[in-house]
């Protein structure tokens, strides 16, 4: 009989932004990810100031969200 081996880890890929799809790193997730390893938010979709307080885990912030507020994230504000 041939032995089945048979993964410990979750088949899933994790190496994405849940949020746009971007790629993150496991030292990205592992350190602003959520408690399963996660990232919610990446720096692509998000700003540095909003995912040091928890939106790449997953997290409500009071800072304006980047996609949704005119000039954030480097962009220039519209008139």
């Amino acid at each position: 009989m041939v032995g089945v081996t048979i993964a410990s880890w979750s088949s899933v890929d994790r190496s994405t932004c849940r949020h746009c799809g971007a790629h993150v790193t496991d030292r990205f997730r592992r350190v602003f990810g959520d408690d399963r390893v996660r990232a919610h938010r990446c720096s692509d979709c998000d700003s540095y100031r909003r995912l040091s307080r928890g939106s790449a885990a997953g997290v409500d912030v009071g800072i304006p969200d980047p996609e949704t507020s005119s000039g954030r994230h480097g962009g220039e504000a519209t008139a």
